[in-house]
Order: structure tokens, then sequence, then C-alpha cells
């Protein structure tokens, strides 16, 4: 292959794919503040920027799938408008010199995709779902269902119940239930406050101890101030709050290793973990697809059909989504397999879309 034609066909793709990525980040931005102009309008012009700076910084991160598939029938759409994509097959050059260049440049933009996930969109998410509650009074749904303190931790026939408080500085208002067999109360300790010493010790202050014996009466402790060893190492109560979403990947592999060990409900992570690269892979996906609808015989280069083919794609890949996350979260789908289905769908339409062009498979052209 021709590396002067790699490389140009390197610079068409990733040239229109950030052109689609900023026209679908500004009408995106556009439509968002036109729906909520009404909510700024009483609010400082620096906070609506940071506010609009955040959520772009979010967009971008969101688009840049769908924009791959747009930029793929865009970037063949004007080969066959110049002619060039006539003659390259009159220089019998097969589809591979299209798919291998362009996936590729996908390829590239998949990889940053991923880095600035990690590295700018984890920290502007929780930025704007900040600005939403302190300086708009909005978002409070959301506040409450990611950003509450965790207060209900279970490992083993123990159940601990904090007020407030975290790991690092100690519980307030702490209730630690002791079961046995049967699910039977055994013992039930209250304390003002609790605090971390070593392993599995921690110190109590104010403490209450009442044991419930399966013979016999009630009996009451009142130490004051005294140590106990609980079935919860610190490592396991660092329960840190947020959308699973706006967690750096070392933090959410924390977050799921906690959550397991206290009986907290991981789903919700384990699908952010997956969909962390599934979703910018769906993208690659999408767009090689979009070179294989681009690719039919006697199909013309018009740019207008190329990029609804795109919004079409994308469109289908955000239903799966949904459809697949709402399965997943019913109980109805393994979280990996809701995560990579929609990328895996693609890929295979994708691959014998290119088979059958190439000719391997049907009636190539």
């Amino acid at each position: 292959m021709s590396r002067t034609l790699t490389l140009y066909l390197l610079r068409l793709y990733l040239g229109y794919f950030l052109a689609m990525l900023a026209i679908v980040l500004a009408v995106f931005l556009v439509a968002d503040f036109s729906d909520r102009v009404k909510l700024f309008m009483a609010h400082s012009l620096k906070d609506v920027g940071q506010m609009y700076w955040n959520k772009a910084l979010v967009a971008l991160g969101q688009l840049g799938p769908p924009s791959l598939m747009l930029a793929a029938g865009a970037a063949l759409a004007t080969l066959s408008k110049r002619g060039e994509l006539t003659a390259m097959r009159a220089l019998t050059f097969g589809p591979a010199a299209i798919y291998l260049p362009i996936g590729g440049a996908a390829l590239i933009a998949v990889g940053g995709l991923l880095w600035f996930d990690e590295a700018v969109v984890t920290r502007a998410g929780a930025q704007v779902d900040d600005l939403a509650v302190t300086r708009f009074n909005s978002g409070w749904n959301a506040w409450y269902s990611y950003y509450r303190p965790t207060q209900w931790f279970r490992r083993g026939d123990e159940v601990l119940h904090v007020g407030g408080g975290d790991a690092q500085r100690g519980f307030e208002n702490v209730s630690l239930f002791k079961l046995g067999p049967g699910f039977r109360l055994t013992s039930r300790v209250e304390a003002e406050r609790m605090r971390w010493v070593e392993g599995i010790t921690w110190e109590l202050t104010g403490a209450v101890i009442r044991r419930f014996p399966l013979e016999g009466d009630v009996t009451l402790e009142q130490p004051g101030r005294t140590r106990i060893e609980l079935g919860f190492p610190r490592q396991v109560l660092v329960v840190q709050a947020g959308r699973p979403e706006y967690l750096p990947r070392a933090a959410l592999l924390e977050q799921l290793r906690a959550r397991r060990e206290i009986g907290q409900p991981v789903k919700k992570h384990l699908l952010a973990l997956h969909n962390r690269y599934a979703y910018p892979l769906t993208g690659l996906a999408g767009a090689l697809l979009a070179l294989g609808l681009g690719l039919r015989p006697g199909r013309q280069g018009r740019l207008t059909a190329a990029l609804v083919e795109g919004f079409a794609i994308a469109v289908a890949m955000w239903a799966m989504m949904v459809v697949a996350k709402a399965a997943a979260l019913a109980g109805h789908l393994p979280i990996p397999t809701a995560a990579w289905l929609p990328c895996v769908l693609l890929a295979m339409v994708a691959a014998a879309l290119g088979l059958k062009r190439a000719g391997i498979i049907g009636h190539g052209g």
C-alpha cells in the first residue's frame, strides 16, 4: 500500500473527526443552554462559563464515538466526490486500502478518547455535579443518588451503620450489630465515635454494649472508651461517593473491591468500568460499518447520505446501549455482556459488509 495514500487518508479522516466533533459539540451546548437559559439568568457569567466549560469537556468524551462514525462516512463521500475513490479502484487498490488507514486513524482517536476520559472527563464530570448543586441549586436527585455518604456496611455476620464521617477521619454515631444463626441479633454496640487504630482494631468513644444471649437476660455494658476488633479493615470502609462514570480507573477498581467486601451493590460501578473501554471501541466498530455502507456498489458519494447513515448508526448504538443497560441493571443480562453487546453487534455487521465487499462472502463488487 502506498505510504502517501495512507498518510492522506489518515489526515482526511482525522480532520473530519475533529470537524464533526466540534459541530456536534456546538449543537449540544447550544441546545442545552437554550433549555436552561431561565435557570442561568440569575447567575453570573463566571458561574455559567465555569459550568459550560466543564460540560463541554464531559460532552467531548460522550460525543467522540458518534463523531468517529460520522467522520468515516464524510471521508468516504469526499473521496467519491473528488473522483479519488474511482482512481483508487482503477489502480487496483482493494477495500483494504480504505479500511486499514481509516480504521487505524479511528483506533488512534479511540486511544485519545480513552486518555481524555481518564485524565479530563473524570474531573470535569464531578465539577458539573458540584456546580449544579452549590451554584445553581439543581441536580439534587443526582447528588442524593451518587454523592450521599454510605451509611450501611455488611461483612459476614456483622452489620455496621454510621451517621457520618469517613474511614480516614473516623465515624460518628456508630451502631454495630452482631448476628448469629438464623439472622438472630446477638449483640449491639453503639458509640459516639469510632476511630481506626490498626489492622481490624477500632477505638470506640462513648460506647454502650448490649448483649442478647440465647438464654438469660440482656446485659448492658458502658465502658465509655474501649477497643474492639471488627471484621471491617479500614480499606474495606473506603467507599467513595460520586458517579461511577466520573471515577478514575484506579478509584473505580478500589470501589468495586470495597463494595463487594461490605455487601454494597456494584452493578453500576462494574458497568462503568466496562463501558469506559466498550463505548469508544463501539465508535470504532460503527466507523467500520459506515465504511462498509459507503463502499456498496453503485453508491453515490453524497455527503448528506453519508451523514444520515452515520447518524443512524449512532442512534442504533445508543438504543442498544440503553436497552442493554436496563436489562443488566434489572438482572436479565450479565454486566460485561450488556457493556460489550453493542460493540460486538456493530463489529459483526461491519465485518460481514467488509468481507462481502472484498468478495470473500456473497457476491462482492
